[in-house]
């Protein structure tokens, strides 16, 4: 019979006493929240880009009388107010990362914080959603709306990263100057990232039909400079592969520069389509996708630059994962290191052939 008082008073702590998640589950829980913070990005813009975002015209009820869409809102209302229930399951998805980070064994207190700091960020974003429909969809709070939900975004990815990995401390694969070449791209990314905010709140989808203000810009030379910025990703990220393939780097940090040179020309390809076809709202949406895998592509490049050993387990989505695999060279030393045990004393050591040969 559950004690009531200890589940009501503190339930995850109630769940993890009795139950321990597999590195897979851990592994999957952590992925879920990753995708579904990608995924309320992209339905996100698609409020903005059917023109729904004052499709519920209050907040935190759909309109003054009703919580939700009525058939009088039509399809505006509907759109609006679907994309505010997927905050109900994104906090759902990100619930499960919360109680499987809690519950794995041994307890790793550093990643149940960053899977508590998801939450947080939630409500904080759901917020910041509602005081942009109040202020009927001004172009600054609607930037602030984005990047708060990149913040999200950040956190997962770094979660999900962290599951997949031990907490030994952290050994750098890389020198020195190829760190902080990644971590310039990783400033520009951040800029380009925030530029394509500036894009969207100076560009002709502002949310809705009715008279919305725009950022006082002139768009086209923001979008310009927008791509000027992708130009450089891109050139940083051409160099930072030729200088890990110069020096021997270790499979990782390679393999992720080349998944993140894959998204950006991709991610350029439809960039200069929807700018030359005059923003077709398909291919914006398909732009706002790809900015966000772009974000999670960096990210897993930057942290891809050190190693901190196997999950407790050894395993990796649910397989031993080996010195070649997606770990990188040297986690499965850093790991027989963290776990291998202690030399005995040099005095103990002298005794044991004495007490050897008084056996009998």
């Amino acid at each position: 019979m559950p004690n009531l008082l200890e589940v009501v008073r503190n339930p995850i702590a109630y769940i993890a006493a009795r139950w321990t998640p597999s590195q897979r589950t851990l592994q999957r829980a952590t992925l879920a929240a990753l995708v579904m913070s990608v995924f309320i990005i992209v339905t996100g813009g698609a409020v903005r880009l059917t023109s729904s975002g004052l499709g519920c015209e209050t907040w935190p009820k759909c309109s003054s009388d009703s919580l939700y869409a009525t058939s009088e809102m039509g399809v505006h209302g509907a759109i609006e107010f679907g994309n505010r229930m997927l905050t109900y399951v994104l906090s759902a998805a990100v619930g499960w990362a919360i109680v499987a980070a809690r519950a794995a064994k041994p307890r790793r207190r550093g990643l149940s914080r960053l899977a508590w700091s998801q939450f947080w960020l939630v409500m904080g974003n759901a917020v910041v959603g509602g005081i942009t429909v109040l202020t009927e969809l001004n172009p600054y709070t609607v930037a602030g709306h984005f990047l708060l939900a990149a913040g999200l975004l950040t956190v997962t990815t770094l979660t999900w990263v962290r599951a997949r990995e031990g907490d030994v401390q952290p050994r750098p694969l890389v020198g020195k100057p190829v760190k902080q070449l990644v971590q310039v791209l990783t400033f520009f990314s951040g800029a380009l990232v925030v530029a394509g905010t500036v894009v969207t709140g100076a560009g002709p989808h502002a949310g809705d039909s009715s008279k919305v203000p725009r950022m006082p810009v002139d768009w086209k030379t923001v979008a310009q400079v927008h791509a000027g910025l992708a130009w450089l990703v891109i050139a940083l990220t051409l160099a930072l592969w030729l200088v890990l393939r110069t020096v021997d780097a270790p499979s990782g940090p390679l393999r992720r520069t080349r998944e993140l040179m894959l998204v950006l020309l991709g991610q350029g390809v439809i960039g200069y389509v929807q700018y030359f076809t005059e923003l077709p709202e398909v291919l914006v949406g398909l732009h706002l996708l790809g900015a966000a895998l772009v974000w999670v592509a960096v990210l897993r490049l930057l942290w891809s630059l050190r190693e901190r050993g196997l999950p407790a387990d050894g395993t990796v989505d649910g397989t031993a994962e080996q010195q070649s695999g997606t770990a990188g060279p040297g986690v499965t030393e850093v790991t027989e290191r963290a776990t291998a045990p202690v030399p005995a004393p040099a005095d103990a050591q002298r005794d044991q052939p004495a007490a050897a040969s008084s056996k009998p």
